[in-house]
């Protein structure tokens, strides 16, 4: 990765994890999403006059239609996840991506990892892996309502990565006349596709008088992290269009560390060493993947 690149997806993995705590001290995770899906389809509705439709390659359409169902999946799974259990223990089982990422990412996008970014994901997910367990991870953990829903958001975050980058991919290469960067009209486009799979979902378990007392008391917070989510994968996505998938996002991940210290500090959980010590090694598995060749 290029000095520009890391930046960028460094930028990226603090603004996620500003908006993930965002999230996790709402009143109501789901309810607080579903804010921000509604408001992200109004906004979509106010920038069409300033782009072309037809510019938007067919590929990219198709491919919208399906990550917009994972990114659906995720937000509902997610928000699970962030209602029953402490950010500290599922945010880095919703971001240990890289372990299963380069298994798909090598032989179907043709990528390719050098030795020493091969040995950061190793330790990079190791530290991830490090910050959840306990003495042994037993099978009654894997049992806990958090942690399901933690494994099934990471699930869909690696079907929706790999989709995000091959539809990039097809994006950078079309002519763009319009004022709006391609990264910006796609997020919207995904956040319009993904809306419609996720607000059924939420709607299911968050009451109207809910959502109107989450409007009420976050409803600027939503906004504020719709538009901190905006800039977080516009940074995702313009660093998917020559960064490698797999180096993009081992190196996001950054964003447990960061994650990490928002939930001793802001939503005062108590991590244990474990915990702290894994968050570590991720920042060496980072410093291996982007630093050497």
């Amino acid at each position: 990765m290029t000095s520009f690149e890391l930046l960028l997806v460094l930028a990226s993995a603090l603004l996620h994890a500003i908006w993930s705590a965002w999230i996790k001290g709402s009143q109501n995770p789901l309810a607080f999403n579903l804010l921000q899906a509604l408001l992200s389809v109004i906004a979509a509705l106010l920038i069409l006059p300033f782009f072309e439709l037809d510019e938007i390659p067919t590929a990219v359409w198709k491919l919208t239609a399906v990550t917009g169902v994972a990114h659906g999946l995720y937000f509902y799974f997610m928000s699970r996840a962030y209602q029953e259990a402490d950010l500290s223990l599922v945010y880095p089982i919703i971001r240990s991506t890289p372990a299963f990422l380069p298994l798909i990412a090598v032989p179907l996008l043709g990528e390719s990892i050098s030795p020493w970014g091969a040995l950061g994901i190793a330790i990079l997910v190791a530290g991830i892996w490090l910050i959840h367990a306990d003495r042994s991870l037993e099978l009654r953990k894997l049992r806990s309502r958090g942690i399901r829903f933690a494994y099934l958001t990471l699930a869909t975050t690696i079907a929706y990565s790999l989709l995000d980058k091959q539809a990039m991919v097809h994006f950078s290469e079309a002519t763009w006349t319009g004022p709006l960067p391609r990264t910006v009209v796609y997020f919207f486009m995904l956040s319009t596709a993904n809306t419609v799979v996720f607000a059924p979902l939420a709607l299911c378990r968050v009451p109207w008088a809910t959502l109107c007392e989450a409007a009420r008391c976050d409803g600027t917070r939503a906004m504020a992290a719709l538009a901190g989510s905006l800039l977080s994968y516009s940074l995702i996505l313009q660093a998917f269009q020559t960064a490698p998938a797999s180096y993009v996002v081992a190196v996001r991940q950054l964003s447990v560390l960061f994650a990490m210290i928002f939930a001793v500090g802001w939503l005062r959980e108590r991590p244990d060493r474990r915990r702290i010590i894994g968050a570590t090694a991720t920042v060496v598995g980072v410093a291996l993947i982007s630093l050497l060749p």
